[in-house]
């Protein structure tokens, strides 16, 4: 197991920032913390990195006990914060030599070499940090978050602030890294979730209230979140439409377009033997997928 954490608690006076948070990550993984701001999120991965102490519970990273307070469990964490630190008057190399020094690394000016080659910061190095786009800035924080060879790699909103296309490198730069590291990120943006996480842990108030992966978590929803979207080729009347059994709700889209809400039965069927039955011409039918975004909304309220 990568990383454990067994009933962990934060305590700010009598307000429970985590409340016994408990779970495991295998190596490889690339697992997503999502919650409303003020669930925990932060103050979860500061726990686990040894920037704060937890109230109770332990914590584990690769069998190394309270991992962020040794000097043997840090080696093992690379940490992106959100507000990405930097020093902006030095130079890339000299900032990730700087950093090098810190753990003590040998052979710093080939791990440089080969950590600016991984996280595309090439066109770049020759750059002061302060010159550098959002984008680039957190290229640096993952290449110092990396210079020591971490096998966990903790990033706290990690695409925070860059434009579409900068998301996309950084994506694509975590999956990357992930091949042989655990990667854990928090984020806001659902579809980054989707499309980089194995595993999804929603926090909201200090505590789980989901944990899943993507497609899992979106079967966490009421029946209102699958409907049946349907197009006539003549205007239908939606009183009608109710009278077919099994419908909870019926809202129109256009005079000809519907979205069929059911008691979580699939109702296809139903609708195609009304329309035969009333002589009508369906052009589509097809049930919606619940968006990750949606089901989010839903189970933290």
């Amino acid at each position: 197991m990568s990383v454990r954490l067994n009933g962990i608690s934060k305590l700010y006076g009598s307000q429970r920032a985590l409340d016994k948070i408990s779970f495991s990550i295998d190596s490889g993984q690339i697992v997503g913390i999502l919650g409303p701001n003020g669930a925990g999120k932060s103050t979860m991965m500061k726990i686990i990195t040894g920037f704060l102490h937890q109230d109770e519970g332990e914590i584990w990273v690769n069998n190394i006990p309270n991992a962020g307070n040794t000097p043997e469990g840090r080696r093992q964490i690379g940490y992106l914060p959100e507000s990405n630190p930097l020093y902006t008057d030095l130079y890339i190399k000299e900032y990730l030599e700087f950093v090098g020094g810190i753990y003590h690394l040998g052979n710093i000016k080939n791990k440089i070499s080969d950590i600016i080659e991984l996280t595309g910061l090439g066109k770049e190095k020759h750059k002061k940090i302060g010159a550098l786009s959002k984008g680039y800035r957190q290229r640096v924080g993952i290449a110092q978050a990396l210079i020591h060879d971490p096998s966990v790699l903790i990033l706290d909103e990690p695409t925070s602030g860059l434009d579409p296309s900068q998301i996309v490198e950084i994506r694509q730069l975590i999956k990357n890294i992930s091949t042989n590291k655990t990667v854990m990120l928090s984020t806001h943006i659902m579809q980054e979730a989707e499309a980089i996480c194995d595993r999804i842990i929603i926090i909201n108030s200090g505590k789980i209230i989901a944990d899943d992966t993507a497609a899992g978590i979106k079967t966490i929803s009421s029946p209102d979140l699958h409907p049946i979207l349907v197009e006539f080729l003549q205007k239908v009347d939606q009183e009608q439409l109710k009278t077919i059994k099994g419908i909870k709700e019926v809202k129109p889209v256009t005079d000809f377009k519907y979205l069929i809400y059911s008691d979580n039965t699939d109702l296809r069927a139903a609708v195609f033997e009304f329309a035969v039955k009333n002589g009508l011409s369906i052009l589509t039918m097809a049930k919606q997928e619940s968006s990750l975004e949606n089901v989010f909304l839903e189970i933290v309220k």
